[in-house]
């Protein structure tokens, strides 16, 4: 990479740090609040005001990792690789710094409510962490790419694929939540305790954006 991009990756990467040390303070304050034994399922109840609240701090989230991945770069597929590289250092670092503050969560495998934009994603922590980690090796080659003066290349099929594989694994993420809502509403989702994740189609949405991250890399070079 040339030296105008490192500078800027090392600032994305202070400020998705920071980012991530700032929204796990606010979780430790809500889990002191609703959780004061330690997280688990099912879900406390919450006040509507609070709920809508917390939607709202997501969605201000993004709009935070966009604007200051769209100030950094110039270009749409430079501000995209910025963007997800944020999110992936974000992402990763929150989980950091939780097991910094509260030792949790225990492990990889320990379930966690991931997001809740349209409605709540529910999985084990190593899942999100293996996207993010994917984001973020993606989004390195793609300024590596561009740093070279050449384009990034994409054609329908990887469009294709990526969206298919990104599809598959916010399914595994919403389907439990899902399923309850269109069962018994917002209480079922409540009292809902997992305890299978469906492992399978995550892969295989995981295994599609890998590839055509890798699809994409080839036909960038040629």
């Amino acid at each position: 990479m040339t030296n105008r991009v490192l500078p800027k990756l090392a600032c994305l990467t202070v400020f998705a740090i920071a980012m991530a040390y700032l929204e796990s303070a606010i979780v430790v304050y809500l889990r002191a609040i609703y959780y004061p034994q330690g997280f688990t399922f099912p879900l406390a109840t919450i006040s509507t005001r609070t709920f809508l609240i917390e939607l709202s701090r997501e969605a201000a989230t993004l709009l935070m990792l966009f604007a200051v991945a769209r100030l950094a770069f110039s270009g749409g597929w430079a501000r995209f690789a910025a963007f997800a590289y944020l999110f992936g250092v974000w992402d990763i670092f929150y989980y950091v710094w939780l097991k910094v503050f509260l030792d949790w969560p225990q492990s990889l495998l320990t379930w966690d409510v991931l997001f809740l934009i349209p409605i709540v994603w529910i999985g084990p922590v190593l899942a999100p962490v293996l996207v993010s980690l994917l984001l973020i090796a993606g989004s390195l080659r793609a300024f590596q790419v561009l740093a070279s003066g050449r384009t990034v290349r994409v054609d329908r099929w990887d469009w294709t694929a990526a969206s298919a594989g990104a599809a598959l694994i916010l399914w595994t993420f919403m389907q439990d939540a899902a399923r309850l809502l269109s069962e018994g509403g917002v209480p079922a989702v409540l009292a809902f305790a997992p305890t299978t994740y469906n492992w399978p189609v995550f892969l295989l949405g995981l295994a599609l954006m890998a590839a055509t991250t890798i699809r994409i890399d080839h036909h960038s070079r040629t």
